[in-house]
């Protein structure tokens, strides 16, 4: 991991994430929390527009919900069907 002014540069998403978790003092997400993270930000992009995906992340967070719940409920916004598209699965 390279360093420059203190700042991480030239890491992949999960070393950045890692890097961030740290800054904070707290644990960085499992795979499966990082799979529903990334499937809430795609219902909420895909059913809206790209700036929808952060932020609905951050209200999920504000709100203090369980990842699962966040994500039904971006689904009932969205009209999509329970399943959903499983976008941030690993394959």
């Amino acid at each position: 991991m390279s360093q420059r002014s203190g700042n991480v540069i030239g890491v992949n998403a999960r070393e950045w994430i890692e890097a961030y978790a740290r800054r904070l003092d707290t644990a960085p997400p499992t795979a499966a929390e990082f799979a529903q993270v990334l499937d809430l930000a795609a219902e909420a992009a895909h059913s809206s527009e790209r700036v929808a995906a952060p932020v609905a992340c951050w209200l999920s967070a504000r709100a203090g919900l369980p990842l699962e719940e966040s994500i039904a409920r971006a689904r009932e916004v969205s009209g999509s069907p329970a399943g959903g598209s499983g976008e941030g699965s690993p394959s």
